[in-house]
């Protein structure tokens, strides 16, 4: 069976607060601050055990809560007892869209071009196109050591991609198109530069290059062998 894709295990945690008691749920560990047990969570939201244990694994199994087990009544050894299971929130974030948009590792990329900027007086636009490429190559590194296919990493940053018969790659989605629709050179810059970096990170034996070439209704962006 086909593993859900990074997109589809977002949604599916989004989804899964899509009741009021989860949600409330989700609130109270949130405002916590600490792991919280089922017996508490039963108390404060005044529903059986039970019933808080089913929504609270529920959200654990989407991924939206982190689970460990302690022991809370201080006791140790034989007889004391089997350890509580505990809750709380994770520190990830919680966002999907359908078409796919990326606008995290956009901002990432602005900010460190940004900083690099301010630090050593160089232009924003220079310092962009070398921290786009850098971040490129690392995913193409990560990728080519996990034997990685390069449609699956652009499937994977929101790209949707399309292989011709004759093997050029069309990009059906712009993981960036908001901040491309307002500032296309600049972006469309950015994201020449972040896929050619991951192409040589996924190393120079594959040929492959990536050419700016708008076209309506795909990614600036496409991919050929070079």
């Amino acid at each position: 069976m086909d593993q859900p894709s990074d997109l589809d295990q977002r949604i599916g945690a989004i989804a899964a607060l899509d009741q009021p008691l989860r949600r409330d749920l989700h609130r109270l560990l949130a405002t916590s601050g600490d792991w919280t047990s089922r017996d508490d969570a039963a108390a404060a939201l005044g529903v059986p055990r039970s019933v808080a244990a089913f929504h609270l694994d529920k959200l654990a199994e989407a991924g939206v809560v982190e689970v460990r087990y302690e022991r809370t009544t201080g006791r140790t050894g034989p007889g004391a007892g089997r350890p509580a299971k505990l809750y709380r929130v994770g520190d990830g974030e919680l966002a999907a869209s359908v078409p796919e948009r990326r606008y995290d590792l956009a901002g990432s990329l602005l900010a460190s071009a940004v900083a690099e900027s301010a630090r050593t007086a160089a232009p924003v636009a220079e310092c962009l196109h070398e921290v786009a490429g850098a971040t490129g190559r690392e995913v193409g590194a990560s990728a080519r050591d996990d034997d990685g296919e390069l449609v699956d990493v652009l499937a994977d940053h929101g790209y949707e991609p399309e292989v011709g018969a004759d093997g050029e790659i069309a990009l059906a989605n712009c993981p960036f198109h908001r901040l491309a629709e307002e500032h296309r050179d600049l972006v469309c810059t950015m994201n020449l530069d972040f896929l050619t970096g991951l192409l040589d990170g996924l190393g120079p034996e594959r040929r492959l290059t990536a050419r700016l070439e708008p076209s309506p209704g795909h990614c600036c962006v496409r991919i050929a062998a070079g």
